[in-house]
Formats: structure tokens, C-alpha cells, sequence
């Protein structure tokens, strides 16, 4: 059997290592000294040396250029697909935008119509709130010299506020819907049912006098009907509500809380007609049938019959 000769392989490789830290030591320790010929030496080292590694660099810097690249498709991808939502995001508002331009072109073109060339109004500012505990009512800047007449309606903003219940010279007072010996007729839409609002000293007036309460819901607008010439027909009240107590309320549609400005609504009284025999009648309820036709004229008859005989 063969003698295996001696091993140089691992004190050459110590070696190498050696030689190796001992250059690198001198690189760095030459690349520290601050002198002008190590500094020329330095600069004559990487004008001969460094250009001639641009071929290794190259890799790297096409890699480098790449991850920069798509590190900017990803940051245009992601702008992308937050600008498609900010668009249908815009696209929805665009939906709504145009279809309260189309509501607000019907209320404009609404408030061109007069429904009723009598409901003119006169503006008066509320001058102080004289409600007490057992009367709620204010005081406007409007009387008869402005025209106010005793039992007109007022309005705000929104909804009926009361009518009026004193004129002065110069000023009126008002008694609100809340005042307790407040009562005005209205109408509930949209069953049409009739009712009396009846003021109880509360921010809810009540509902009496239903014909169907359970023809009723929260929420059902409610309008003055008119009846009985108080107040003009169809004027925004409230909306019915179910109190607690479970009796049928009203929830005002006018700013109680806000009460600056006021609208007094004229109104005058039905014209009566003068001639009633250019009406035509209504049949009479006691006879049920086709018309009779009308019976003759008893002295005709006679002076029928003595031609008849001649």
C-alpha cells in the first residue's frame, strides 16, 4: 500500500489568507493617509484601474435601472386604479348633481307659477316672544297700516306658523298653532282624512276629531284644508307622529326655535254669487228613474177636448 505524501494544501491557503488581510490592511491604511502623493497615487490608481470595470458594473446597473422601473409601473398602476375610483366616484356625484339640477329647475319653474293671485304676503320681523305658560304668541312689525287684517295666516320658511289675533297701528300679534285655544281644520295626505289640530301648549299639537286613526301613519303630511274660511287650503302644517301616549301629534313644520321673519298671507273671502237662476239644479233625490215627462196644463186639455166636439 502506497505512503500518501504530506498535505500543503491547507498551510498554503493560510498563507494566501494571510497575504490577502495584510494587502487589504495596506490598501486601507494607504487610502487614510492624508498626503498630497498618496492622494495622487490614489487618483493615477482608479483613473488606470476603475474605468476598465465598467463592463462589471454594467450588470448592476442595468439591474438597478430596472428595479427603478418597475418600482414606477407600480407606482403608476397604483395611481391608476386610485384615479378610476376617484372617476366613478365622480361619475355617482355627476348622477346626483344632475338630478338635483333637474329638481331644482322644476322648484325654480314652481315658484313662478301663482296658484292663487289673492295669497300675496306681507314680511314682518318678530319683534319679542310674549309666550307664557298659558299663551303662545309674538309680536310682529306689521299692522293696519301695512294692511294686516285680524285672522290671517302667517308662515315662515317652512310650514304655518298661526294667524293672527290683534292688529295695531303699527304692529299684530300672532297666536301660534301650540297657543291651547288654537284650532284650525287640516287635511291628511295622503288618505285625505279630515281632522282638527288643537293646540296644547306643547311642541306636538294633537289630532282630534280623526274619521279612520288607523288609516294613518308617521310621517303622513298634513295641510290646512280650508274648511270654514280659517286659513287658505293647502299650506304645509307638519307631518303626523305617534306620541308616547300613543295619541296621533303633529310635528310643525316651521322653526319654532327661529322665529325672525314671518310671512302674513292675504287672503279675502269667496265671491259670492248674486244670480242663482243661471245655475242649473240638481235632480231631485226622491225619484229614482228616467224623467217623467211633464204633465199638460189642465185648461189646454179643456180647450183640446171643445175643438174636438166642434
Amino acid at each position: 500500500m502506497a505512503r500518501k505524501g504530506p498535505d500543503y494544501a491547507a498551510p498554503v491557503r493560510r498563507i494566501l489568507v494571510s497575504l490577502l488581510v495584510l494587502v487589504l490592511l495596506a490598501v486601507f491604511l494607504f487610502w487614510q493617509i492624508d498626503s498630497p502623493r498618496a492622494e495622487r497615487m490614489r487618483a493615477a490608481f482608479i483613473d488606470r484601474f476603475v474605468p476598465s470595470f465598467d463592463w462589471v458594473m454594467a450588470p448592476v446597473t442595468k439591474v438597478s435601472r430596472m428595479v427603478a422601473g418597475f418600482q414606477s409601473y407600480a407606482r403608476l398602476y397604483e395611481q391608476n386604479q386610485e384615479l378610476r375610483r376617484e372617476l366613478q366616484k365622480m361619475s355617482a356625484w355627476k348622477e346626483a348633481a344632475v338630478q338635483l339640477e333637474q329638481e331644482n329647475a322644476k322648484l325654480l319653474a314652481q315658484n313662478n307659477v301663482r296658484i292663487d293671485p289673492a295669497l300675496t304676503s306681507v314680511s314682518g320681523v318678530v319683534l319679542t316672544d310674549s309666550g307664557t305658560a298659558f299663551r303662545q304668541s309674538v309680536l310682529l312689525n306689521v299692522g293696519a297700516r301695512d294692511g294686516i287684517v285680524d285672522g290671517w295666516a302667517t308662515m315662515d320658511g317652512l310650514g304655518l306658523v298661526g294667524r293672527i289675533s290683534g292688529v295695531g297701528q303699527t304692529t299684530s300679534r300672532v297666536m301660534l298653532l301650540t297657543d291651547p285655544s288654537s284650532r284650525i281644520p287640516v287635511t291628511i295626505l295622503p288618505s285625505g282624512q279630515h281632522a282638527l289640530l288643537t293646540g296644547d301648549n306643547t311642541t306636538l299639537p294633537a289630532l282630534d276629531f280623526i274619521e279612520s286613526p288607523e288609516n294613518l301613519r308617521p310621517g303622513d303630511r298634513v295641510v290646512s284644508s280650508g274648511d270654514g274660511g280659517v286659513f287658505p287650503p293647502g299650506l304645509p302644517v307638519g307631518q303626523v307622529a305617534l306620541a308616547s301616549d300613543g295619541r296621533l301629534r303633529v310635528r310643525l313644520a316651521a322653526d319654532y326655535g327661529r322665529l325672525e321673519f314671518l310671512r302674513v298671507l292675504r287672503s279675502h273671502p269667496a265671491e259670492q254669487l248674486a244670480d242663482t237662476g243661471l245655475l242649473i239644479p240638481p235632480p231631485a233625490t226622491e225619484f229614482i228613474g228616467p224623467p217623467m215627462p211633464p204633465l199638460a196644463d189642465p185648461q189646454d186639455a179643456e180647450a183640446g177636448n171643445g175643438d174636438a166636439d166642434d
